[in-house]
């Protein structure tokens, strides 16, 4: 199927691509349908497109990237929802906010992306980690030097 998209123009997706995020994301409840699409050769950026409204795509991250001790953990009605059996299943990001330099573009580690399968979650951490986290907060790695 065909979706057009906020950064790229129209996109070929297949439907085993979607995402449902079953409460949607915080601040837009009513988009349900995203696809994680590349926004870089590199893979470093994703973008979370929405399906419904081409002008809805946020561009993420690995969260593991800018902080290598970055870590939480779900509760049970989170993982029940996800239908999450190993953790080793569940792809990780976070929503970047891109700025003129890469030094004040910042990550949202407070509100992670949790997706597994075809199921998604954005979810609010308790805890220390900030919702503008700089880039260069910690040293941002590519993923070749993890």
């Amino acid at each position: 199927m065909k979706i057009t998209t906020k950064y790229i123009g129209e996109f070929e997706i297949n439907k085993e691509q979607i995402i449902y995020f079953n409460n949607g994301l915080p601040g837009f409840t009513e988009e349900k349908k995203f696809v994680l699409l590349p926004l870089s050769d590199d893979g470093v950026f994703l973008f979370l497109q929405s399906i419904t409204n081409h002008s809805l795509a946020f561009i993420t991250t690995n969260p593991f990237l800018l902080d290598k001790e970055y870590e939480f953990e779900l509760n049970v009605d989170d993982q029940e929802m996800l239908n999450i059996k190993d953790s080793k299943d569940v792809f990780v990001q976070v929503i970047v906010t891109l700025k003129e330099t890469l030094e004040e573009s910042t990550a949202n580690l407070k509100a992670p992306l949790i997706i597994n399968g075809k199921l998604g979650k954005q979810v609010i951490l308790h805890g220390n980690y900030d919702q503008k986290h700089k880039f260069f907060h910690s040293e941002f790695r590519s993923e070749e030097s993890c």
